[in-house]
């Protein structure tokens, strides 16, 4: 009797204390099993925090042009032209101001891009729900750029396209610009003293290379997102979240 009484009085004040309380909720919460729901909701909240970051992030002032990893850039077909302006008075001005124009564009699109993602999120099923969360780090990244590449792209390009058609110098438009540009060294890579310099031609429309230097920033930021909340507890910014890939270690 005195050992069944010590045995329960060690017990309960070993329960009392809270390391133990997390440690016994630790191993409940692993015991038992994900139901189908809790699956697909947490996907769902995975994939709806890692949009909505990453668009907050791109839309704001800066966000593709001070992120270095994103930065939308001329293709470097473009080095010979932005070389020869570079060296003009101003020139080196008038080519940063192209990339700035270029970078607000794709700031300006993505403000509109969050419910493109959330439509994609809500058409979801558990069994896309599960291949995620079974899937690489990359694998609800994936998911999105099946289901909305279309329509951010429509989303984005008139932004860009505009962007390239405003008038820079003398009436001159980027657009005109690379076009000018290309069409003179397409003359010449094309020739036969071109052909025997071993040149190529430049076949880079430049409102698509944007475009996809673009939507390649965006999902690239949802992508290292999504990797955060897989591996870091601490981006698992809710109990839902916790609980689905806490489970997966």
């Amino acid at each position: 009797v005195i050992t069944l009484v010590f045995f329960l009085s060690f017990s309960a004040t070993l329960y009392s204390q809270p390391q133990l309380k997390k440690a016994l909720q630790k191993i409940t919460d692993k015991v038992q099993p994900l139901s189908n729901g809790d699956i697909a909701s947490g996907l769902k909240e995975a994939l709806l925090v890692a949009a909505d970051s990453s668009v907050t992030h791109l839309s704001a002032v800066d966000g593709y042009l001070k992120d270095l990893t994103i930065k939308i850039l001329l293709p470097p077909e473009a080095k010979t032209i932005t070389d020869n302006i570079s060296k003009l008075p101003g020139g080196a001005k008038l080519v940063d101001d192209v990339i700035t124009r270029i970078n607000r564009a794709a700031e300006d699109a993505a403000k509109g891009a969050l419910p493109i993602f959330v439509n994609s999120i809500h058409e979801m099923n558990f069994s896309d729900a599960l291949q995620i969360l079974k899937g690489s780090d990359n694998a609800a990244t994936q998911y999105f750029i099946q289901k909305t590449n279309q329509q951010l792209s429509e989303l984005y390009r008139p932004k860009i396209r505009e962007s390239l058609n405003k008038n820079l110098v003398a009436g001159i438009s980027t657009q005109q610009s690379w076009n000018e540009l290309t069409t003179n060294w397409n003359k010449i890579a094309g020739s036969p003293l071109g052909h025997f310099a071993g040149l190529k031609t430049v076949e880079v429309k430049l409102e698509d290379y944007i475009l996809e230097k673009a939507l390649k920033g965006l999902y690239l930021k949802i992508e290292e997102r999504e990797k955060d909340i897989r591996t870091n507890s601490k981006a698992r910014v809710t109990g839902l979240l916790q609980k689905v890939f806490g489970n997966q270690k």
